[in-house]
């Protein structure tokens, strides 16, 4: 199975990087993909360590809506920046990428505007897109719309939505992936979302280090617990395991593909 979401070049990994692999690797995780904070100087090079350790590790970068500020009318110097990334570690996709209203460490215009140049940039590099939104349901299926125009593709990642969410984002063609808390006692709609998800639509992750699944709740998340979530996604949908783990592998490979370089990326 593969973790399709994971923050493995952040500090919390940096004591114990190849123990926390030998475990993914020991509970059948066959590669990962970490994700990177394109404007993060101290993230790319401990990039470089994550691929030394785990060189089935794929990469993705993109700027967060929490730091979407740092780039306040200056749209070109954050698409500057994601591309010299993306160019950089041969990112397979644009993220995480998106909006968030709960906290606004950002203010909302500019997540808007950063969020809907990555997507324009994810359309000219062929890439696909991956989805943070918390709260922000209409705007981001909004700019999807408009900025994507029917070309972008992706996922929404950890979703934490029900099943009409779960159904609008099939609408556009994208994937959702589940994370450790469909696991949770009250996630009741987020299992209802897991359980309609056509087979070839749903990923799992763990994102890494939050949000650890039950039995590890409130330990430090890491890419072997991506096997809790595939097992729940298996009772779930009444399927056996190794059925699901074989499908989120497939469904990975088919949205981000098997290599990690892209023509279409130049400096």
């Amino acid at each position: 199975m593969i973790d399709s979401h994971c923050h493995l070049a952040g500090e919390e990994f940096a004591a114990d990087l190849n123990e926390v692999v030998e475990r993914a690797r020991n509970k059948g995780v066959t590669g990962a993909l970490c994700i990177l904070a394109a404007e993060k100087d101290d993230e790319s090079r401990q990039a470089d360590l994550v691929k030394q350790v785990w060189p089935d590790v794929r990469f993705a970068a993109g700027i967060h809506p929490h730091q979407a500020g740092e780039f306040a009318n200056d749209s070109a110097g954050a698409i500057q920046t994601v591309r010299r990334a993306v160019l950089e570690h041969r990112a397979c996709a644009i993220g995480e990428i998106g909006l968030d209203y709960h906290y606004d460490f950002s203010p909302r215009d500019v997540q808007q505007a950063i969020f809907r140049a990555q997507v324009e940039l994810a359309i000219e590099l062929d890439l696909p897109v991956i989805i943070h939104t918390r709260e922000a349901t209409d705007d981001t299926f909004r700019i999807l719309r408009e900025a994507g125009g029917g070309q972008v593709r992706g996922v929404f990642h950890c979703f934490t939505g029900d099943e009409a969410m779960a159904q609008a984002a099939f609408d556009l063609d994208f994937h959702v992936s589940f994370a450790g808390i469909v696991t949770f006692p009250r996630s009741e709609g987020i299992r209802a979302a897991a359980k309609i998800a056509p087979a070839g639509r749903f990923l799992a992750e763990t994102d890494a280090p939050y949000l650890a699944p039950v039995p590890h709740r409130g330990r430090r998340n890491e890419p072997a617990y991506v096997a809790e979530v595939v097992a729940k996604l298996a009772e779930i949908r009444g399927a056996p395991v190794a059925d699901v783990a074989a499908q989120v592998t497939a469904n990975f490979k088919k949205l981000f593909g098997d290599g990690g370089s892209h023509s279409n990326v130049t400096a």
